[in-house]
């Protein structure tokens, strides 16, 4: 672990990521040594810091730890967190904070292969998501939504969970971003007023486009997941999974999904 370039895993007490969620994080994939999707995981790092007014370490500064931090690592997960640094009690940020950089290193999830190839089962979760536009799209540390929705199962069958906002408005899974497929169309969420805005999903809208696949970002409900002819979720981690199941809904990994998903796969090391 890298602490504003230091190998230690000590931080200060009074560090405002630790107090009050006062910053952001990215998850990357790491194979053979390489942070994959680099540049869109900066570009959203760099938006989310303008949005909340913390000034963000250099891309050459942190792309230099990153790869001195996993050049002996064949697959694994870096975490990089980004918070507004230390400073006094209070919500207030005091002018002139340094921001604090946190990269750590972390083993590649044992998630079973088949999940990848015959898709995944998911739940709806009870736990809602809040409405914030100011926050909304971008990867805050306030993730106790998320942790909450988790903690609602622990069926090892059931790969993740659906998650509605207050107007019972499908917007992501716990850990993912969902894409419908309708008469060939892609359908993904709209995320105005909550949600994260996964790398992996605006990857996917873009390999979309490129191969002709019509695209919709618009507003979903559960009818419209009732009525999907495929369904599947994404991160940057685990890629496109195909949903087999939701509920007592059946659903086959459909011809989109495996273009996209092929797409996906021979984009490695981008």
């Amino acid at each position: 672990m890298l602490i504003d370039g230091k190998d230690t895993d000590q931080i200060a007490a009074d560090d405002r990521g630790l107090l009050y969620g006062d910053g952001l994080f990215e998850t990357i994939a790491i194979h053979r040594g390489v942070p994959q999707l680099w540049l869109q995981h900066m570009v959203r790092l760099e938006s989310g810091c303008a949005r909340l007014g913390i000034t963000p370490p250099s891309r050459d500064l942190l792309q230099a730890e990153a790869r001195s931090l996993c050049a002996d690592s064949e697959r694994a997960i870096l975490k990089i967190i980004i918070t507004r640094g230390s400073g006094g009690r209070g919500y207030r940020p005091q002018p002139g904070l340094m921001s604090r950089r946190i990269l750590s290193l972390h083993p590649w999830p044992d998630y079973p292969a088949a999940w990848q190839q015959d898709g995944v089962n998911l739940r709806l979760c009870d736990t809602r998501l809040g409405s914030n536009p100011r926050l909304a799209g971008i990867k805050h540390l306030n993730r106790l939504e998320q942790v909450l929705a988790r903690a609602e199962w622990a069926d090892d069958e059931i790969a993740e969970g659906l998650m509605l906002d207050g107007n019972d408005i499908l917007i992501e899974g716990t850990m993912s971003n969902l894409f419908l497929v309708r008469a060939g169309c892609l359908l993904t969420p709209v995320l105005e007023h909550c949600g994260v805005a996964g790398v992996m999903r605006g990857h996917v809208l873009q390999l979309a486009a490129q191969a002709g696949i019509a695209c919709e970002v618009t507003r979903l409900g559960l009818s419209d997941l009732q009525q999907a002819d495929e369904v599947f979720v994404c991160n940057s981690i685990v890629g496109i999974w195909p949903v087999r199941r939701f509920q007592t809904q059946v659903f086959q990994p459909g011809p989109v999904t495996r273009r996209l998903q092929q797409a996906v796969g021979e984009c490695t090391d981008a």
